[in-house]
């Protein structure tokens, strides 16, 4: 989804924002879509197949509530190795949200009995309105995931799967990387730290963040595989890299997840990874970058059960 930047800069360039600046950047940002209608209300037509628990409630105040919620297996087995799934942690990043939800609507069921599922399709849904990738302090969630977060959004993700951290088998995060990243929010990122701004390129196609502390080669091989038969993946650049990042196999980089502070490096699971969609590509619909996260849970929890022991 091609997002346009809000209309003048904001503070002084080469100063970072204080307090003022950031409620000026948030009164800029305006509700696009409704979280109620297009997460929610899926949610709630998925009940009669799944638990689904309310973790938490974001209270922004003339902004709105926002109660946060987690999809889980019917008949939970303790037995059984713990599958999650993310999305959403960036709000604007729309395939990672429906691409969750439409896993567990079409594809769930098929791993009833073989592992505990718990998806949470929308971690951030202020920026989900708004297609935003910060959420309302003008931080990001993905960079968040810390004891004692400030940011409330990866608090709340991180006390839900607390109980459960050693158990999960498998992580896998919802992402994209679109257009906008270049022209608003690298900006904005510049703007609000007072940094000048370094263009840099978008890659055309899926790719992954594998974790560099507890690389899985092999895991990310097979998602990539899977997706391959959806959309095409991403090339290195002329560098070898994808976005600045040294491309380790074909659609594959490294990030150290927990040391970043990504959603992704929450738990102590074995097998993690990071998905990226390129939605703004021409060769690339929204049904396509959906059915390509829905691939890449599929191939993740398929290789996790299979090298489960």
């Amino acid at each position: 989804m091609t997002i346009h930047a809000n209309p003048g800069p904001i503070g002084i360039p080469g100063e970072p924002w204080g307090p003022r600046e950031k409620s000026e950047w948030r009164s800029r940002q305006q509700v696009q879509r409704s979280y109620a209608d297009e997460v929610v209300a899926a949610i709630d037509r998925l009940r009669d197949r799944f638990d689904v628990q309310q973790y938490g409630v974001l209270d922004h105040g003339h902004d709105g509530r926002y109660p946060l919620f987690a999809v889980r297996s019917r008949g939970w087995d303790d037995a059984l190795p713990v599958m999650l799934v993310t999305g959403g942690v960036h709000g604007y990043e729309t395939s990672g949200v429906q691409g969750a939800l439409q896993f567990l609507d079409q594809r769930a069921v098929e791993y009833a009995g073989r592992a505990n599922l718990l998806v949470v399709p929308c971690v951030s849904p202020w920026g989900y309105e708004r297609i935003q990738r910060w959420n309302a302090d003008a931080i990001d969630p993905n960079r968040s995931f810390r004891v004692d977060s400030p940011v409330r959004e990866s608090a709340a993700l991180m006390q839900l799967v607390a109980p459960l951290r050693d158990r999960v088998l498998m992580h896998i995060d919802l992402h994209e990387t679109t257009d906008s990243d270049e022209s608003e929010f690298r900006p904005a990122l510049a703007a609000r730290d007072g940094k000048p701004f370094e263009p840099g390129g978008i890659p055309d196609g899926f790719y992954l963040v594998d974790d560099s502390v507890h690389p899985q080669p092999a895991f990310q091989h097979a998602v990539i595989d899977a997706v391959a038969a959806v959309t095409h993946i991403a090339p290195a650049d002329d560098n070898g890299d994808i976005i600045g990042s040294p491309v380790v196999a074909p659609g594959v980089i490294r990030y150290p997840l927990a040391s970043l502070g990504l959603c992704a490096g929450i738990t102590g699971a074995r097998y993690t990874t990071t998905t990226e969609v390129y939605p703004d590509s021409p060769a690339a619909t929204p049904a396509q970058c959906n059915a390509a996260q829905v691939a890449a849970v599929c191939a993740a929890i398929a290789f996790a059960l299979s090298h489960a022991g």
